[in-house]
C-alpha cells in the first residue's frame, strides 16, 4: 500500500471507533513507516466537542484542544494493529 491508502484507512478508522462521540476537524498529522516492522504510524488530529466552553463559540473557538492518536496499520493486509494516543505537549 502507499501512504495516501494508509492515510486514508487511518482517518476512517478513527472516526468509525469515535463514531458515539461528536468528534471534528479530522485532520492528517504525521505519517511514518516502520521498514522493520512493515507497519504504517498514521498520526490523525481531531477536536472534541467538549473541549468548547459552548456550542455558540464552537466555531470561533480558535484555541480548541486537538486530541491526536496514532494508527499502525499492517503494510501487507491494510489491517489496523493499534489506535494510541499521542501526547503532544502545548498543542493546540
Amino acid at each position: 500500500m502507499d501512504a495516501k491508502q494508509a492515510v486514508q484507512i487511518a482517518k476512517k478508522h478513527v472516526a468509525e471507533i469515535f463514531s458515539d462521540e461528536p468528534i471534528e476537524n479530522v485532520g492528517l498529522e504525521e505519517v511514518e513507516f516502520d521498514t522493520i516492522k512493515n507497519v504504517w504510524e498514521i498520526t490523525v488530529g481531531f477536536s472534541r466537542f467538549w473541549g468548547h466552553p459552548s456550542n455558540f463559540v464552537r466555531g470561533l473557538d480558535s484555541d480548541a484542544v486537538r486530541t491526536f492518536k496514532t494508527v499502525r496499520i499492517d503494510d501487507e493486509s491494510g489491517r489496523v494493529r493499534s489506535v494510541k494516543h499521542r501526547d503532544v505537549t502545548g498543542a493546540r
